[in-house]
């Protein structure tokens, strides 16, 4: 049994496992065979139009790593001679990680009163239909229906699963975006990644975007930009000459672990400012879930500079607009006391990825993190901001 904090306490990076029919369900007749499963040696995958995905290794989730089993990887480095994958610790999964109802109790028992829910498996579809637009919208959109029915995007205010808007055709952006808040999704995930249209890749904060950030707006809605498959993998693989997709929980050689790790964010957060969405919009909300923050002083230290530069070309001054419009969640290993000296504690928010391997095992020891600081600064990072966020006034049972 966890401690309980004497104040509300949000965790903005919780994750569900999704259940063999997630992504199949509600696929429309036409995309039918989209997404299958099959029978590979003995093991069950995930088929993605005809091509057997390793991106999650057991995508049935009947077995799955333990929450928290590489926290102290991600803090001091794996034990010598170890592996990523060697630290796992396999477990048969709880039954709180597949529904809403034991989820909640389980919320109890780690003294948590709310949190946002992110799907797992569905980070891969998005990457592998790019040259497909209208076959991704409808395999997100079958994703989203199957997360309404079977956890809802607001279960009794307590858990808020995040359904996925996906950028490719912006009318059909809008049309999701429209759906899923009028049943009642207070928080969308949008893929840190240029959007693959018609006419092949470009930014979602582009101007031809506009009408959806206007509809963003309009709604009240938070995004969410959460890790993902951006499509990076295709760069790592032309520096080591290997053919391959990014695997979510496999070893990485060297170059990997060196090379990528936030190119994405960075490039993403550098589109927002850069190509003026967040200077059109200046009421949009962005939350950076599970990217951490290690990328956040040298991205505010390029914009810094390059505003020096051309100062004449920017409507704005591109680090006031960060500090305005981006809510960021460091990692447990980082320097949150650090990040919150230099964002200011209404713009940092707790996650612990629980359950993820990577995450933390009792997500609120993540207050210790932040010993030291004022009360109300704590009261915010753990559950405030994302609370004001969201809308949410009253406390659990008030």
């Amino acid at each position: 049994m966890t401690r309980h904090l004497d104040f509300p306490v949000f965790d903005a990076d919780n994750h569900l496992y999704e259940t063999t029919e997630a992504l199949t369900k509600f696929l429309p007749d036409e995309y039918k065979g989209a997404i299958d499963y099959i029978e590979y040696k003995g093991r069950k995958k995930i088929l993605v139009r005809g091509q057997i995905s390793n991106y999650i290794p057991n995508p049935t989730f009947e077995v799955v790593g333990s929450p928290g089993a590489q926290e102290e990887y991600f803090k001091s480095g794996a034990p010598e001679g170890a592996s990523r994958k060697d630290i796992m610790k396999p477990m048969r999964p709880l039954p709180a990680f597949f529904d809403p109802e034991p989820r909640v109790q389980l919320l109890d028992e780690l003294g948590i009163d709310r949190c946002t829910i992110f799907p797992t498996l569905a980070s891969l579809v998005e990457e592998r239909f790019k040259d497909d637009p209208d076959m991704c919208h409808a395999v997100i959109h079958a994703l989203n229906q199957w997360m309404l029915e079977h956890w809802t995007y607001n279960y009794e205010n307590r858990l808020y699963p995040v359904p996925i808007i996906t950028m490719p055709v912006v009318s059909k952006a809008i049309e999701e975006l429209e759906w899923v808040v009028e049943r009642g999704a207070k928080i969308v995930l949008i893929r840190p990644a240029p959007a693959w249209g018609y006419r092949g890749p470009r930014s979602f904060a582009l101007p031809e975007y506009d009408p959806f950030w206007q509809r963003v707006v309009d709604t009240g809605v938070l995004v969410a930009m959460h890790a993902s498959d951006s499509g990076y993998g295709r760069y790592l693989n032309e520096w080591e000459g290997r053919q391959g997709e990014m695997e979510a929980f496999g070893n990485l050689s060297l170059f990997q672990a060196a090379a990528m790790h936030d190119r994405a964010i960075e490039d993403a957060v550098i589109s927002l400012i850069a190509h003026g969405v967040l200077t059109r919009f200046p009421q949009l909300r962005i939350a950076m879930v599970e990217n951490g923050s290690a990328w956040v002083r040298p991205v505010l230290h390029q914009l810094e500079k390059v505003h020096g530069r051309m100062k004449g070309q920017w409507p704005e001054n591109p680090v006031e607009v960060f500090k305005r419009n981006l809510w960021i969640h460091p990692f447990h290993e980082e320097d949150p006391i650090g990040l919150i000296k230099l964002l200011g504690a209404d713009h940092v928010i707790f996650g612990s990825d629980y359950p993820h391997v990577e995450g933390m095992s009792d997500p609120l020891s993540y207050v210790d993190e932040l010993d030291g600081l004022p009360d109300e600064d704590i009261r915010k990072v753990m559950g405030g901001n994302m609370m004001g966020l969201l809308g949410i006034n009253d406390p659990v049972n008030a």
